[in-house]
């Protein structure tokens, strides 16, 4: 049977959508199997409207476990001709359809934009009463002291009462930061004493983007950059001569100019190309006017983008003013916000305690992804980028930041990150920036490194040029602990990640080699490859080494390791070098880890396939049931690997190194922004038992 959970508020503008996204989010790391229904939608489409798409892209949802009832022009009309029943009907008829497929459906409620508010609530709770869900009240702070908060909870408390729904929980959002301890301490225990939450204000969120303007506004791009996912800050009508108006000019304001206005264009654009002035989020030119083709040329390549519009200027900015910001998914930073301001606020589990809700009964790729980011959170530690200089690594380090996943430090040259980020709409708020150059440390790191590889000759020159190099500047951060892991690769070959951290980090006394492993992903588990990354023909000994560093690597990470030493021989069938390699390193496995369930050598069919392993070994614990699978070599791992992600769809993750003392990881050159968050994600987790993966962690933790 499933549940469903209904998010309401009393008043237009409290951030239910930030509410109901959280909530979403603790619900699918719990069940791993939710739905999201939105009764009355309020755009034009309920196929096409933004909350709906979020949470199918977000949670892997189709069309039908994320859909909306009807919109809110036909809510009103059936309203006034006296047929809520057929609102009621049709989402009654969505709920229990998504219910066969899923544990858990959040319902959000309208969001009040109508004429009469009040019939809006009734419709509401009427809809809570007939889904038989309970609510979750959200009450804007927005403006208001502790006193005002608290009556405000109080007055949701009654008004919903008296609905007769079922309240679950109260939650306050956008509150002042200066007072949210004030509003905490007013607000008045409920029926339950349960805790009710407070959210703080996000100014990221009530602030539009550039894509939302340009698309409420049905604005033509024809110059700059491609990138729209940039926040506007305010919004600067010129009204004076360019020169006046860069005095007003502030970072992330969109320019509304007449085009026919050559002095404050060029000065807009000269602004952005010079490091102490600020960058525009974008430029509309207004009246329909282009300037001439010179003018045209000098802004073409303009760090942020330029549009036109046949309105006049003061038209426009009429416009813009009405344009809202909304949750999306064509706003990841946005709900990268929205998702770390409920998590650092709002204890899921004690809120999820309030309702008998089933376990996740599989893991599931995106429900894997989403724990890396739950488990990052729960025990901040600081990882440091090297390649500062790298777009990817800009927008990755500001969704981390926003998802309050850990703290970041970004190496590069300063002026270059900070002129690479205007360009590219990105906000370095709450990232520390150090330029190895120039930086203090920098003649701490060349003493230690002196110390470390004095036995190779280096002097402290010598060491103080190589300090300079982000590789070897974060990978001493990283030694001397200033920092808890390292994640690199973005824009060089993993040769450049690794050689730092095996010169001074080390491998552990235990363990001969550094190795690596992929998490597949498949539909309903995660599956452990290695080694598929680093070495290209491993000896037994280092084979074993290899094993034992995933299995553990496997239980860190929640995969209960069946290790699996691959071969092209099952059980003594075989004979020949490769075979007694991988049949050695099994018997070292078991040797030295006899509580390890290990067995080899298998071949892969054995490893995964159940009726074939019940007629090729049917003693083995592994055979058929394999998590954990090492190939003999590299050729083998890395041609294996991604032949399952490219024919099965699986998603890989990795690699992940292991073997070193301390938590350092690599990026494929060709990575992609959510690869770089993962992995950051899996370096921080490597750092909180202060053992990086291939350790295993204590009893318990």
């Amino acid at each position: 049977m499933s549940h469903g959970i209904f998010v309401t508020t009393t008043t237009n503008g409290a951030g239910k959508s930030l509410v109901t996204l959280g909530l979403a989010d603790s619900l699918y790391k719990r069940s791993g199997s939710i739905g999201y229904l939105r009764p009355i939608v309020p755009g034009d489409s309920v196929d096409t409207d933004p909350m709906v798409q979020l949470m199918r892209e977000n949670y892997g949802l189709d069309a039908g476990l994320a859909a909306g009832g009807v919109t809110a022009a036909d809510a009103r009309r059936l309203a006034a001709e006296g047929r809520t029943d057929e609102i009621h009907e049709r989402c009654v008829a969505l709920f229990d359809e998504m219910a066969e497929n899923c544990s858990i459906i959040v319902v959000e409620g309208s969001d009040l934009t109508g004429s009469d508010p009040a019939v809006e609530l009734d419709l509401n709770a009427e809809l809570a009463r007939h889904l038989g869900t309970p609510v979750i009240g959200v009450v804007s702070a927005a403006g208001a002291d502790g006193a005002a908060a608290a009556d405000a909870v109080d007055l949701v408390r009654r008004t919903l009462d008296e609905s007769g729904v079922d309240l679950l929980a109260m939650m306050v959002n956008r509150a002042d930061p200066a007072q949210m301890d004030h509003i905490e301490a007013a607000i008045r225990p409920g029926r339950h004493a349960w805790p009710v939450y407070v959210l703080p204000e996000l100014p990221e969120l009530a602030l539009p983007s550039v894509a939302e303007i340009a698309g409420a506004l049905g604005l033509t791009q024809v110059a700059g950059n491609l990138n729209l996912d940039r926040d506007v800050s305010e919004v600067k009508a010129v009204s004076m001569e360019g020169g006046n108006f860069l005095q007003i000019l502030r970072e992330g304001a969109l320019v509304l100019v007449s085009g026919d206005r050559s002095d404050a264009v060029l000065a807009t654009v000269a602004s952005s190309l010079a490091p102490e002035f600020p960058v525009a989020s974008g430029m509309i030119l207004t009246n329909g006017i282009e300037p001439n083709e010179q003018i045209r040329r000098m802004y073409a390549e303009a760090p942020f983008p330029i549009f036109t519009t046949f309105a006049d200027t003061f038209g426009t900015a009429r416009s813009v003013a009405t344009v809202r910001s909304e949750l999306s998914s064509s706003q990841p930073r946005k709900t990268a916000a929205a998702l770390g301001a409920w998590h650092q606020r709002v204890n899921g589990n004690e809120l999820l305690a309030r309702i008998d809700l089933p376990r996740a009964p599989r893991t599931t790729p995106l429900r894997f992804l989403h724990s890396l980011i739950e488990r990052a959170r729960a025990d901040r530690k600081s990882i440091v980028l090297p390649e500062g200089e790298d777009p990817r690594i800009l927008r990755a380090a500001e969704i981390l930041r926003r998802r309050d996943v850990c703290d970041l430090v970004v190496l590069g040259r300063e002026a270059a990150v900070r002129e690479l980020a205007a360009k590219e709409g990105v906000d370095l708020t709450g990232l520390r920036l150090v330029d190895p150059a120039t930086s203090p440390d920098r003649e701490r790191y060349a003493e230690e490194y002196t110390r470390l590889r004095a036995h190779k000759g280096i002097d402290l020159d010598r060491a103080r040029d190589i300090m300079t190099e982000g590789a070897y500047f974060a990978t001493m951060m990283v030694q001397l602990g200033d920092v808890d892991g390292m994640v690199s690769g973005a824009a060089h070959t993993t040769a450049n990640t690794i050689r730092p951290a095996l010169e001074f980090i080390k491998t552990r006394p235990e363990v001969s080699i550094v190795s690596s492993v992929f998490f597949m992903l498949l539909p309903d588990r995660a599956l452990v490859y290695g080694d598929c990354a680093v070495n290209p023909d491993p000896d037994a000994e280092q084979l074993a080494d290899i094993a034992y560093a995933s299995s553990t690597t496997a239980r860190q990470f929640g995969v209960d390791p069946r290790v699996a030493m691959l071969s092209y021989s099952t059980g003594g069938s075989g004979s020949g070098d490769a075979v007694d390699k991988v049949r050695t390193a099994t018997e070292l496995v078991r040797d030295e880890h006899p509580d390890l369930k290990v067995d080899g050598p298998l071949q892969y069919d054995a490893a995964v396939n159940a009726s074939v392993a019940a007629s090729k070994m049917p003693e083995s614990e592994v055979a058929g049931q394999a998590t954990v699978f090492i190939f003999p070599d590299l050729n083998t791992g890395n041609n294996t690997y991604k032949a399952v992600q490219q024919s099965s769809g699986a998603v890989a993750v990795g690699p992940v190194l292991q073997g070193l003392n301390k938590p350092v990881n690599d990026l494929s050159r060709g990575c992609t922004v959510d690869d770089i968050v993962n992995t950051v994600a899996i370096t921080a987790i490597q750092a909180q038992s202060g053992q990086p993966a291939g350790e295993p962690a204590s009893e318990g933790a």
